[in-house]
C-alpha cells in the first residue's frame, strides 16, 4: 500500500460538516491525550480549535522541549540549476516565464558550496527545476559528490525519481529528500500544473514512498499553503506525515510550512492564509506528530519566524538566496520567489540564543 491508497480512504471527507460536530469538550479531551488519531488531528484544525490555541501551543511546546530540547537546526537552501519543462502557475520557473536559466558547473558548485561552508553551516538542501535533460540524475549525483567535501548531510529537492534512482543519488551521497506535493486537493492541482511531467499527480505524491524504500535517512514534506483551503491541506498533510512515520519507521519524517510567496508570472488565486492559521497548523502537526520535525523558512517574515521558536519549530533557514549561484556569482539568475528574511547565518543563530535556544550546525554525520 502507497500513500495513493490510504490517502483515498479521507479525501472525500467533508471536513466542514465533521467541524459541525465538535464541541469545546471535544477539544479539551485531544489537547489532555498523549497521542492523537488522524479524525482527533482533523479536529485540532477546525475553527472551533481556535479558541483553544493557547492551551494546544502549551502542549506543542511541551512536547517540542521532551523530543527535541531546546535546538533549533540550521540550513541553507541551494539553487544549482533552474531550467524546468513545466508550467506551474505559481512558480517563477514555469517553462514559459522568460527568466535567465542556468545549470552550475561542478567548478562553481564547488565555489558556492565552499562560500557557504564558511558560514558554519553542516547541512544543505540543493534544488534544481524539473529537467532531466539539464539536470540528470547522472548529473544531481555529481553535485552531491562536490558536496560530500563540505557537508556532513545533503538533501535533495528535485523533480520525483524511481526507487532506482533515489537508490542511485543516496549511493552518490545524499541522505535527505525533500518534496512538497505542492497542493494535494487534485482537482486544484491538475488546474494549477498546466503541462509537463510534475502534471502526474500521483507520480509525485507517491514519490515520499520511493524515497523511504530507498532507505534515505531523513524525507520532508508539505503542502504549499494558499493553493488551496487551507484546513483541507494542512489534513492531508499531516496523514501524509503520520501514514510516512507509522510506514517506514527508520526515516526521521519531517514536515514543512511554506505559504505561497511573490513570483514571476502571474497566479491570481490564492487563499489567504493568516500568521495565526499557520500557527494552528504547526501546533497540529506537532501534537500528532511529536517527534517528527517542523521546518519554517525565509518565506516568512524574521519577526514571526522568531516567534515561533517555542512553538515547534525545529529547522529554520538561514542566508537564503532562492537564485542559481546566488550566494557567490554576480551572475546569477531569476528567483524563484521572493523570501521575507533576508538575515545571514550569524544573525539567524544570535536570533535564536536570544529566545533561549542552541542553534545545531550539524547533528548527524555518515559512519
Amino acid at each position: 500500500m502507497s500513500f495513493y491508497d490510504y490517502y483515498s480512504g479521507y479525501k472525500d471527507i467533508d471536513v466542514y460538516e465533521f467541524f459541525k460536530t465538535l464541541t469545546d469538550c471535544d477539544i479539551q479531551s485531544i489537547i489532555n491525550k498523549n497521542n492523537i488519531n488522524e479524525y482527533e488531528f482533523l479536529a485540532l484544525l477546525s475553527p472551533r480549535a481556535e479558541n483553544f490555541l493557547e492551551q494546544i501551543a502549551q502542549k506543542a511546546h511541551q512536547l517540542s522541549l521532551q523530543h527535541f530540547g531546546r535546538t533549533i537546526q540550521l540550513f541553507t537552501p541551494m539553487y544549482v540549476a533552474n531550467h524546468c519543462v513545466n508550467k506551474c502557475a505559481y512558480c517563477s520557473f514555469n517553462a514559459e516565464n522568460k527568466i535567465t536559466r542556468k545549470a552550475m558547473t561542478m567548478e562553481e558548485v564547488d565555489q558556492e558550496a565552499r562560500a557557504i561552508s564558511a558560514t558554519g553551516l553542516k547541512h544543505i538542501l540543493f534544488l534544481t527545476g524539473e529537467s532531466r535533460t539539464k539536470s540528470s540524475v547522472a548529473y544531481i549525483c555529481e553535485v552531491a559528490q562536490v558536496l560530500k567535501k563540505y557537508f556532513d548531510s545533503i538533501s535533495i529537492e528535485i523533480y520525483p525519481l524511481t526507487v532506482e534512482e533515489y537508490e542511485q543519488v543516496a549511493a552518490a551521497g545524499v541522505d535527505g529528500f525533500c518534496m512538497y506535493q505542492e497542493v494535494y486537493n487534485e482537482e486544484i492541482y491538475d488546474r494549477v500544473h498546466l503541462a509537463g511531467p510534475k502534471k502526474d499527480y500521483r507520480f509525485r505524491l507517491e514519490a515520499p514512498d520511493r524515497a523511504c524504500q530507498a532507505k534515505m535517512r531523513s524525507a520532508s514534506i508539505g503542502a504549499l499553503l494558499g493553493l488551496y483551503d487551507w484546513r483541507s491541506e494542512a489534513f492531508a498533510t499531516g496523514l501524509h506525515a503520520y501514514y510516512l512515520r507509522n510506514t517506514y519507521s527508520d526515516v526521521e519524517i519531517a514536515i514543512g510550512v511554506p505559504r505561497i510567496r511573490p513570483h514571476v508570472g502571474v497566479f491570481d488565486e490564492v487563499g489567504v492564509v493568516s500568521d495565526e492559521s499557520l500557527v494552528q497548523i504547526m501546533l497540529a502537526y506537532r501534537l500528532l506528530l511529536p517527534n517528527s520535525g517542523i521546518t519554517v523558512t525565509t518565506r516568512e517574515s524574521r519577526d514571526f519566524r522568531d516567534n515561533l521558536i517555542p512553538l515547534g519549530v525545529t529547522k529554520m533557514s538561514a542566508g537564503v538566496t532562492t537564485e542559481v549561484g546566488g550566494h557567490t556569482s554576480s551572475n546569477s539568475t531569476d528567483s524563484q520567489f521572493e523570501i521575507a528574511d533576508s538575515r545571514s547565518v550569524s544573525e539567524m543563530k544570535q536570533a535564536i540564543l536570544n529566545h533561549g535556544y542552541q542553534p545545531v550546525f550539524k547533528n548527524w554525520m555518515a559512519v
